[in-house]
């Protein structure tokens, strides 16, 4: 028959006690042989010979009363459930047997008490006040009802700023707003729908929560003071949202009617905020530094790579190979320029000048090309808008300027008066009068002149006889067919008269024979006064 155990301290820290007399700690043998085979024992004492708890039956004992069984008095034997084990640490859970083991103890006291736990068990004081609002009620009746506000947003204030367009929707059913971004082809930007997803605004903010972490928590009603509500959205004043100032100048049809009736506006304007481009602004060239053409040095100013200005091609192989030369004078207070001349060639097919000088032997001057081909503009033209000599400005006693130096048109070539008789429409009457009068003047025999000195004085038959005979010993000069051309560029009025001083110059660089006897006498006889030379009859001793 098992016994109960008699439970003492449980076997926990803190909850058991060592003999310090104990020496003996061996445990007893639980294994044995019975006929041959191993048997398990249960052991009859406990560690170091110590009592156990619970009694133990031998073996005797308990084979004998298993196979006790009063079956045919009592029936079927039924077994019963072996008890229960239950650890010590489990059986002694939440319990203290001191006085057992001789150990008194106070009475019991009351607890300390804490006073966050207790301030954890008073509900919380709720001051709300119920609301009158039905929002069931404004979901079903603005249902689909939308305000529609056309705005933009003006960051031109900014570097790289600008002004761009976006739609702002109210929804009345819930008061929550929604902007759109409108885009317009080839504006540059990702077709992204919306700047600000559907929402509630806040438009007033409690002093606390400022830095409210609005990023990455939903703004709730105990942070806003103030929602924005429809009367907030206005046609024609700036709305602050996002950071942003949008400036609402327009709404659709609806909004306008709902806000008629619900705040009695009615006359809600349509603004218009286009802005007009700004004027081109003036490209200034810099001043004219003198090296090529104006066109030419402007187009380093137009493009980072200059190109070359357009060029009139029909006009260029219409007038090709087409020159009109002058004969003209150098105006200047110089004494030494005096007689200095020039022979200015117009081309047609590019409306550019060159001045050649004719040499003159011993003259001090050495003559050839005295400025290349190029265009020439007029004193009283700009930089900006240039004008340059054209065929017009070139007749009889004109004065063309030529970069600070002045020339005196005195003569040009039969080709110049058959272009100006082919195209008058480009000349005046009276430049076309004064090179005909000119030319008329210029090509009037001389064999005339000669007959009218002759009647007019008869003693013209001794020089008629001294210029056949030096006719006769100067046949092979080789200067006798430019002499009269020399004289005529020095006789600026055509009058067939030159001072004596250029007489004698022109003699000399054409190597005239001045010493003769007889040019001599020519020279004499040719003679009109102290100043004057007569140099058409000396010149006709030298023609054939």
């Amino acid at each position: 028959m098992v016994s109960h155990p008699v439970h003492g301290l449980p076997f926990l820290p803190g909850t058991s006690f060592k003999d310090s007399t104990k020496t003996a700690f061996h445990r007893s043998q639980t294994l044995g042989y019975r006929n041959g085979y191993a048997v398990v024992r249960r052991p009859t004492v406990g560690i170091g010979g110590d009592r156990l708890q619970v009694n133990q039956l031998s073996q005797a004992e308990l084979d004998e009363l298993a196979n006790k069984a009063p079956v045919l008095t009592y029936g079927q034997l039924k077994r019963a459930p072996p008890a229960e084990f239950i650890p010590a640490h489990v059986a002694f859970d939440k319990k203290v047997f001191l006085e057992s083991q001789g150990i008194e103890l106070n009475p019991p006291e009351k607890m300390a008490l804490d006073p966050y736990t207790e301030l954890r068990k008073q509900p919380l004081r709720k001051y709300v006040t119920p609301t009158d609002f039905d929002q069931l009620k404004q979901f079903l009746t603005f249902d689909k009802q939308v305000l529609r506000f056309y705005a933009i947003w003006d960051d031109t204030d900014s570097m790289f700023g600008e002004c761009r367009t976006y739609i702002i929707h109210y929804y009345l059913m819930d008061d929550t707003v929604e902007i759109l971004e409108v885009h317009e082809r080839n504006d540059g930007r990702d077709p992204f729908p919306l700047l600000m997803n559907r929402q509630r605004m806040p438009k007033v903010l409690v002093e606390n929560a400022k830095n409210f972490p609005q990023c990455v928590l939903e703004i709730s009603d105990q942070e806003v003071l103030e929602w924005y509500t429809a009367k907030d959205f206005i046609v024609g004043k700036p709305l602050t949202m996002l950071g942003r100032t949008f400036f609402i100048y327009d709404c659709d049809p609806f909004t306008r009617q709902y806000y008629k009736e619900k705040f009695g506006i009615s006359d809600l304007p349509r603004i218009d905020v286009s802005k007009k481009e700004p004027p081109p602004v003036k490209q200034e060239l810099p001043p004219y530094n003198g090296y090529g053409l104006i066109e030419d040095s402007a187009q380093n100013c137009l493009a980072l790579i200059p190109k070359a200005p357009k060029k009139d091609v029909i006009k260029m192989l219409m007038n090709d190979n087409k020159v009109l030369r002058y004969l003209a004078a150098l105006e200047s207070p110089i004494p030494e320029d005096k007689g200095r001349r020039f022979v200015l060639s117009y081309f047609l097919a590019t409306d550019m000048i060159s001045i050649f000088e004719p040499p003159v032997r011993n003259s001090g001057i050495i003559g050839g090309k005295y400025l290349g081909r190029t265009k020439v503009v007029k004193p009283d033209s700009s930089m900006e808008n240039p004008i340059y000599y054209g065929p017009s400005d070139f007749f009889i006693g004109a004065v063309i300027e030529v970069f600070g130096h002045r020339f005196v048109i005195l003569d040009s070539d039969d080709y110049v008066l058959k272009y100006m008789e082919s195209n008058p429409a480009q000349f005046s009457p009276e430049a076309l009068l004064s090179i005909q009068n000119h030319i008329r003047r210029r090509d009037t025999p001389a064999l005339e002149l000669d007959s009218q000195r002759t009647e007019k004085d008869p003693g013209t038959q001794e020089l008629e006889v001294l210029i056949d005979t030096i006719q006769k010993q100067l046949k092979d000069h080789p200067c006798r067919d430019s002499i009269r051309e020399a004289f005529r560029i020095y006789d600026t009025e055509a009058s067939g008269y030159v001072d004596r001083e250029t007489f004698f110059k022109i003699c000399d660089s054409l190597h005239l024979p001045v010493d003769d006897s007889l040019i001599k006498e020519l020279v004499r006889m040719c003679s009109h006064g102290d100043d004057k030379m007569d140099y058409s009859s000396f010149v006709r001793a030298f023609s054939h």
